[in-house]
């Protein structure tokens, strides 16, 4: 965005007697993608700003277009109009950032090459160290707000153990700095996430389903289809962690990563009767209802699977749990995830923004009226 600004390919712009203001030609800025080596070729650079469009980053500046279209139209950021959706995830991620910019760039930093179990870790720092740094430099009031800060941190997959076996606490543990917010990214790498790849392998997305057994040991979740038959699916775990429990001595067997095992295949066949279009779900005098569910995810997760795309639907509930206790049933219709419209998104989209948001889960669905 600053690249394309300095290069003044973001500017005011008049079209039909009308000035949009900070917005760039859609064809301009996929030669400009191409010219500079962001994308290798056209069909790259449209699906790399479908990417930003999917993620609310840009946007066409009338919002009458929900894709991404090479051509002489007008698209803006959406952090130029104010229109940046300051989530409490993107919020807590630059916080992050903003911390570790600053213990980077001081001297004698607290994060520091240290060594555990004779592995050396980078940019590590003991729990109790970041809250007398975090109190000093007055970016929290007190030890409380710190670990409550550390906390948000670990569960954004900012921050760590080293090991991966603790929350953060106020105490002697060694932690990282998981992301290297200096690494120079290129915005290829944004076709690459492990997470929509490893999505698209499935028919589904199993990624919410719940464990077999309670034992922690147990990787196994059940799959269930609306002919009661039982399938096994491997675990897939929330990329944030939340799975605490409430236990203060909880620990992670696996770091906060998108990289998930391969999965099987599990409920291959919709349960929807006949494939239904927004343009019908949102048509006057539809026979839908509006539903607003809030999931409170366990220490798995919330208990469905998302199936499809444009729109999508729920594929399957687990009858015991979170999902189903808030009134989720198969064949609703997803409408808006924590407040993001979704109809016009596939399944790995909004798979994603559910694993990558809260543990609290606020969903609109919409519900065929019997």
């Amino acid at each position: 965005r600053l690249r394309l600004h300095d290069g003044k390919l973001i500017k005011d712009r008049r079209y039909h007697l009308r000035t949009y203001p900070n917005c760039f030609v859609a064809k301009e800025l996929t030669d400009w993608l191409i010219d500079h080596k962001e994308a290798p070729d056209r069909e790259t650079g449209i699906r790399l700003m479908q990417k930003l469009m999917d993620h609310y980053i840009i946007h066409h500046v009338c919002d009458e277009h929900s894709d991404y279209k090479d051509a002489k139209l007008l698209y803006r950021f959406r952090k130029d109009d104010g229109t940046f959706p300051l989530s409490k995830d993107v919020k807590v991620f630059m916080r992050g950032q903003s911390l570790c910019e600053k213990l980077v760039s001081v001297e004698e930093s607290i994060l520091k090459v240290r060594e555990e179990n004779s592995v050396k870790y980078q940019r590590t720092f003991l729990g109790s160290e970041m809250i007398d740094w975090l109190i000093q430099e007055g970016e929290v009031e007190n030890r409380q707000e710190a670990v409550e800060l550390g906390r948000a941190l670990l569960e954004h997959g900012i921050i760590q153990h080293v090991s991966n076996r603790h929350h953060f606490f106020d105490s002697d543990i060694l932690y990282q700095f998981w992301i290297n917010f200096r690494r120079r990214r290129r915005l290829t790498e944004l076709l690459n996430e492990n997470s929509s790849r490893a999505l698209s392998e499935s028919p589904d997305s199993p990624f919410c389903l719940r464990k077999l057994n309670p034992d922690p040991g147990n990787t196994s979740f059940l799959s269930v289809q609306t002919n009661k038959e039982i399938k096994v699916v491997s675990a897939v775990r929330r990329s944030s962690i939340t799975s605490l429990s409430g236990n203060s001595n909880a620990y992670f067997s696996a770091p906060p990563t998108l990289v998930f095992p391969p999965v099987a295949e599990c409920n291959p066949k919709s349960v929807l009767k006949r494939p239904v279009t927004n343009e019908e779900l949102l048509s006057p005098g539809a026979p839908y209802v509006k539903k607003t569910l809030t999931i409170v995810g366990d220490a798995v997760g919330w208990g469905f699977v998302v199936r499809g795309g444009r729109p999508c639907h729920i594929q399957a509930v687990d009858p015991g749990g979170p999902a189903a206790a808030a009134g989720m049933k198969v064949c609703q219709f997803v409408f808006s995830v924590n407040g993001v419209y979704v109809l016009h998104l596939d399944y790995q989209t909004i798979s994603s923004l559910i694993m990558t948001g809260p543990r609290t889960l606020v969903m609109e669905v919409m519900e065929a009226i019997e």
